[in-house]
C-alpha cells in the first residue's frame, strides 16, 4: 500500500500523496462501524488507563513531571489532570496525563513486529476534549460526550496497531511511540475540526518530525524517560495538529520521497507495509495487565512462576537452575543479566520479574523499587536462571490467529529433583480468557482508585464500568470531573 517514488531525490516536481497518509485521513472521515466488542473494549481501556494513571500518583518520581512549564500559568478552559488540582493547556496536560498512564508500565499492550501501548493515546483526547468541551459550553454549543472520544480511541488504537502489525522500528533502534505520535496527531487534527486534507498534512508532519531512540529502553541506559516517552510523544502530536489548523502545509511525499524520506532515511528505502484494511480489529484484540505490572512479552513467565510459588518458596536456597523458554522478541528486548540500576531497569527484565513472583508469589509496583531490590535472592536465583528461545513460541506470536505469548518455565534442585514444566500460552489478558479477566480487570480499577479516593468516589466511578450507556453519554468534562 505505497505509492510510487518520484525519480531522483533532486526533482522538484511534486508527486501525488503517499498512500499511507490518505488511507489514514479516508479512515478517520469513514462512517467506519465499530463492533459491539470494540466499543465494550474501548469502555474498558479508558477506566483500566485512568486508574493506572490514578496508581501512578503515588510515585514521586513521576508526580515531579507534572504541571506547566512555568508554575501558576492560567489556562482559559484547561484541561484538568486526573487526581491533581493541576488546570493546564491541552498540550502540557497530554504530556501530564501520559505521564501517569504509562509510568508503570500497566496500560494495555498490542504486541507484533511492533510493540507499543495503544492507551497511549487517550491522554491527547481527554485533555484536548475536557479543553473543547468546555468551551463548547462556555460558546453555547453542542456538548463533546464520551462516545466521540471512544469512537477516536478505537482508530487511534487501530491506526497504531495495524502499522505495527508487520513494520518492525525497533529493529532500526527507533522507538515505538513514534506510532503515538501518528495515531495521536491524527484523531486530535480530526477532534479539533480539521478537514481530510489537513489530516494528511499533519500525519506528514508526525511522520518527519524527530523520532526517539530505544536506548533508554535497554542497558546500559534503561531509565525512566520511557515512562514519559509516550507522553512526549502525544504532546508533540497535540502540536503538530494545531500547527497544521493554523495554516501549516504538509508533506505530500514525506514517506516516499528519495534520499530525504522516511522510508529512504529510517527503512533502507523498504516502504511500509499494511497488510489489513482500518477497521477495530485492534481494540478487539488488546492485551490487558490484569493482575501484576510488568513488560508484556514476561507476562506469562509471571503467570507460571506464580503457579510454581508454592512448590520452590521453601527450597530457595536448594535451586540448581531455572530454565525459561520464551519467544524471540522476549530474548532480544528483555532478557537481562548483571546489575540493574533502577525500576525502569527491573521492569524491563524477565530474569527479575520471574524471580519476584518465586520468591514472593505476587508482583506489584514497589517490587521494583531500591527496597525490594536488595533482596540477595534476586540475584542469587537470576544468576541461576536459563534463558532460550522456542521457535514454535516465536511463530506464533506473530500467527494474526493466535498472537500468543507463550513463556515455560521449570525450576531443577540440587537433589536431582524438578517441577514440572509450566507452559502459558496466552496471558490472563489475552481476549482468548477475556470472560476470566473482565472480573479482575474491575478488582485491579477498583484497587488503584481506592489509594487516592474516598471510598463513596472509588464507587461513583466502578458505577461507569457497569453502566455503559450512561458512561458513553456523558459529557467529557463530567468524566473528567469524577478523577478530581
Amino acid at each position: 500500500m505505497t505509492m510510487s517514488q518520484i525519480n531522483s531525490a533532486d526533482d522538484n516536481q511534486l508527486g501525488g500523496v503517499d498512500h499511507e497518509l490518505s488511507a489514514i485521513a479516508d479512515y478517520l472521515l469513514a462512517d467506519t462501524s465499530v463492533s459491539a466488542v470494540a466499543w465494550q473494549t474501548a469502555r474498558y481501556t479508558l477506566l483500566d488507563a485512568m486508574g493506572c494513571a490514578v496508581l501512578a500518583l503515588n510515585f514521586p518520581e513521576c508526580t515531579k513531571l507534572l504541571g506547566p512549564i512555568v508554575p501558576g500559568t492560567v489556562t482559559p478552559y484547561g484541561a484538568r489532570v486526573p487526581g491533581t488540582d493541576l488546570i493546564v493547556d491541552p498540550e502540557t496536560a497530554t504530556f501530564n496525563i501520559g505521564c501517569l498512564v504509562r509510568w508503570l508500565d500497566y496500560n494495555d499492550t498490542w504486541l507484533a513486529a511492533e510493540w507499543g501501548h495503544p492507551s497511549d493515546n487517550l491522554a491527547p483526547l481527554l485533555a484536548v476534549g475536557d479543553y473543547l468541551d468546555q468551551r463548547r459550553q462556555a460558546e453555547g454549543q453542542p456538548p463533546l460526550l464520551l462516545h466521540e472520544l471512544l469512537r477516536a480511541l478505537v482508530k487511534a488504537y487501530e491506526i497504531q496497531g495495524c502499522l505495527a502489525l508487520e513494520n518492525s522500528f525497533n529493529r532500526l533502534g527507533l522507538d515505538h511511540v513514534l506510532l503515538v505520535k501518528v495515531a495521536s496527531t491524527a484523531v486530535i487534527t480530526q477532534l479539533l475540526g480539521g478537514e481530510r486534507q489537513q489530516i494528511i498534512d499533519a500525519v506528514s508532519q508526525a511522520w518527519i518530525d524527530g523520532h526517539s531512540l530505544r536506548t533508554y529502553r535497554h542497558a546500559p541506559n534503561t531509565g525512566s524517560r520511557k515512562s514519559w516517552a509516550a507522553g512526549d510523544a502525544a504532546a508533540r502530536a497535540v502540536r503538530l495538529a494545531g500547527l497544521t489548523l493554523r495554516g501549516e502545509p504538509g508533506y505530500a511525499t514525506a514517506l516516499s520521497a528519495p534520499t530525504w524520506g522516511f522510508n529512504a532515511v529510517y527503512q533502507q528505502g523498504r516502504p511500509l507495509t499494511l497488510n489489513r484494511d482500518y477497521g477495530c480489529y485492534v481494540m478487539e484484540n488488546i492485551l490487558f495487565k490484569i493482575a501484576f505490572p510488568a513488560e508484556f512479552h514476561a507476562q506469562t513467565a509471571v503467570e507460571a512462576a506464580f503457579t510454581l510459588h508454592p512448590q520452590v518458596r521453601e527450597r530457595l536456597e536448594d535451586i540448581a537452575r531455572i530454565v525459561i523458554t520464551t519467544h524471540e522478541s522476549a530474548l532480544r528486548i528483555i532478557s537481562k543479566q548483571g546489575a540493574l540500576h533502577n525500576p525502569a531497569d527491573r521492569d524491563h527484565c524477565l530474569q527479575y520479574m520471574t524471580a519476584i513472583a518465586l520468591i514472593y508469589g505476587e508482583l506489584t509496583a514497589s517490587h521494583y523499587e531500591a527496597e525490594v531490590a536488595a533482596d540477595p535472592r534476586i540475584d542469587a536465583l537470576r544468576e541461576r536462571m536459563e534463558v532460550v528461545e522456542k521457535p514454535e513460541f516465536s511463530r506464533d506470536y506473530l500467527d494474526p490467529d493466535k498472537r500468543s505469548v507463550t513463556n515455560s518455565l521449570q525450576v531443577f534442585f540440587t537433589d536431582g529433583s524438578h517441577t514440572e514444566q509450566i507452559v502459558v500460552e496466552y496471558p490472563l489478558g489475552h481476549r482468548r480468557r477475556r470472560d476470566e479477566a473482565l472480573p479482575l480487570l474491575r478488582d485491579k480499577l477498583c484497587g488503584n482508585l481506592a489509594t487516592r479516593f474516598s471510598s463513596a468516589q472509588v464507587d461513583d466511578i466502578l458505577a461507569l464500568f457497569d453502566q455503559p450507556e450512561k458512561l458513553d453519554h456523558m459529557r467529557v468534562q463530567d468524566f473528567m470531573n469524577h478523577f478530581l
